[in-house]
């Protein structure tokens, strides 16, 4: 059924919209009086577009990029350690199995566990491997329960970025976004040679890939998992791991 608005509706609406234009001049004129500045009453001139000239030249070397790292991750409630080789992030591992009694881990099939040793290391432990042949014949829901029923999860992550304390993990056949979102604690095996000191370093390198295609999944990791209700009452570790570590290995 089709309505008209009668003279009065019309008046009616044609106050409302002046009242509310009235309140929200009011708004700003309050922000800019305690700006201490004049109200600004046209858009302002936009000389640049994008991260401004002074950002896009700032570059930390590796060293500090590796230090400001670990710093942020610290800082935002994650475990970070630093090794010098492989060996010793291997005896890590294997200490931190015993001390820990740690007993479901499931990894990513990647070269860089088989080279740590890290099924022998974490004994007792039964660890299960994330493999492409392993998802296939229903085999993947099998994967998805083991992660959701383990208590650590391994992945090498593919970058890091400095100045956020993130990780950034690509999902793909054999390292499946569930190892670092299931478990109840997760550990990201982090190449200095991979830390970048801004997120735009990444996002660049992440934007190259599209020729090749781009993977199912791509997380950024900023420390443990976070919930906040509407009354700003924080939860750790509902929607991921609620302990997290990041585990630097100097490389090259």
């Amino acid at each position: 059924m089709n309505r008209t608005l009668s003279p009065t509706g019309h008046e009616e609406i044609d106050r409302l919209h002046r009242e509310s234009l009235e309140k929200e001049q009011a708004f700003f004129a309050r922000i800019a009086e305690r700006l201490g500045r004049p109200q600004l009453t046209k858009p302002p001139q936009r000389t640049v577009k994008g991260a401004p000239d002074f950002w896009n030249d700032y570059a930390l070397d590796r060293e500090d990029n590796v230090e400001l790292f670990i710093k942020n991750w610290k800082s935002l409630g994650g475990v970070a350690r630093r090794f010098a080789d492989t060996a010793a992030l291997g005896q890590f591992l294997e200490t931190f199995a015993a001390e820990t009694g740690v007993k479901q881990v499931i990894r990513a099939d990647h070269p860089l566990m088989e080279e740590l040793r890290v099924d022998v290391r974490m004994k007792p432990a039964e660890v299960h491997v994330w493999k492409k042949e392993s998802g296939e014949n229903g085999g993947r829901s099998r994967l998805l329960e083991k992660a959701a029923d383990a208590d650590l999860g391994i992945a090498v992550v593919d970058f890091a970025i400095a100045h956020t304390g993130s990780v950034v993990i690509a999902s793909g056949p054999s390292q499946g976004r569930s190892i670092s979102l299931l478990p109840t604690a997760f550990m990201g095996i982090v190449k200095a040679s991979a830390i970048k000191t801004k997120m735009g370093e990444v996002l660049r390198e992440i934007a190259a890939w599209s020729g090749c295609g781009l993977p199912a999944g791509i997380h950024f990791i900023t420390g443990p998992s976070r919930s906040a209700d509407i009354e700003n009452d924080l939860t750790i570790g509902v929607h991921g791991p609620g302990i997290v570590y990041a585990l630097v290995l100097d490389d090259e």
